[in-house]
């Protein structure tokens, strides 16, 4: 059994604004492995960019602040320690590969100029040994002419070549964590491909562990192992990528999936889509946060909040109607 690198517990980040604290992240758990790749989905607003941003501590200050949890990283809770010694964590063990190629690169230096001063952060070697290290780096996610290419600026790279070079950026230090968030979102279908094939890859010859997050489900089953599912700041549902596609015991997780078109349907069928919109983050804390849009809610689910519960080995949902003596959706524990 693969030993956990990640464990965040009942992670809970505020943003305190003029008009109120949104509770973006109010209470997610999960676990990573070693050399596993978890995807976090959800629509947006859900708090997937929030969560990574607390984990790597990126939140923009002094709104954003993490009030309550855990996030242990090898033995360390990285929420109780300096921020001396998450420059050390940051961009060296854990790394992030963000969702616009087109902003992540500073426009007035050389490639090989921002992957050296990634390098040379990190690692006490001369600008001549992190040259070849950089070199390596671009051949590894398949830039041609890598040597030639690390004289170029960024305006002179397409969108995926781009988001190759910050890929390239993110496994120089050989980290333990790269955490992608929605890599592909500003790339066309073809390019999408290649670069998570790239990361898949990559996962492989460098044995890091990978959080992805995407609106995708479809990249979920062919890129991950384990999902979570998240709504309005919670973790509603948490299992294998098999079990959860296989078995979805959320109304939330079946309604995303619901929504997606199958081959076997017919071209006259409409999508369907979960009624209403997410909830007002500065409203939420009491009871179930999907309740106006779940057409199996009771009073129950207004007043109090369901805890996230093991119902089957490995698979976590967060539903006062969703036990291990019944299932919901067949109509056993309060369905229709």
């Amino acid at each position: 059994m693969r030993e956990e690198i990640l464990k965040v517990n009942n992670l809970k980040t505020h943003f305190h604004l003029s008009t109120g604290v949104a509770k973006a992240v109010d209470g997610v758990s999960f676990a990573l492995k070693k050399g596993e790749v978890l995807g976090i989905v959800g629509e947006s607003g859900s708090g997937k960019s929030v969560t990574v941003s607390s984990i790597m501590r990126l939140l923009p200050k002094p709104i954003g602040k993490i009030v309550g949890g855990e996030i242990i990283f090898e033995g360390r809770d990285l929420t109780k320690i300096s921020e001396k010694e998450m420059l050390s964590i940051r961009g060296k063990d854990i790394t992030m590969v963000f969702q616009d190629p087109m902003t992540s690169l500073d426009p007035v230096f050389t490639i090989g100029h921002q992957i050296i001063e990634v390098i040379r952060t990190h690692q006490n070697i001369s600008k001549k040994e992190a040259a070849k290290v950089a070199i390596e780096a671009l051949k590894m996610v398949g830039i041609p002419e890598a040597e030639k290419r690390m004289n170029s600026y960024p305006h002179e790279f397409s969108g995926g070549m781009r988001q190759r070079v910050i890929i390239a950026m993110a496994i120089v230090s050989k980290p333990k964590i790269i955490i992608a968030d929605e890599p592909t979102t500003a790339l066309d279908v073809t390019v999408q491909a290649q670069v998570l094939d790239l990361l898949k890859d990559l996962q492989k010859k460098i044995d890091t562990s990978i959080i992805l997050i995407t609106h995708n489900l479809g990249v979920v089953w062919n890129v991950c192992e384990t999902v979570m599912v998240m709504y309005a700041g919670k973790t509603v549902e948490y299992a294998t990528v098999k079990d959860l596609y296989k078995n979805p015991l959320h109304p939330y997780t079946k309604g995303l999936l619901n929504s997606i078109p199958k081959l076997s349907d017919s071209a006259d069928k409409p999508l369907e889509a979960i009624p209403g919109t997410p909830p007002d983050l500065r409203l939420t804390g009491q009871g179930c946060n999907f309740y106006n849009r779940c057409k199996f809610a009771k009073d129950i689910c207004t007043n109090e909040t369901p805890e996230l519960q093991e119902i089957e080995k490995n698979h976590f949902v967060a539903c006062h109607f969703q036990t291990k003596d019944g299932n919901l959706f067949e109509g056993k524990g309060g369905g229709e």
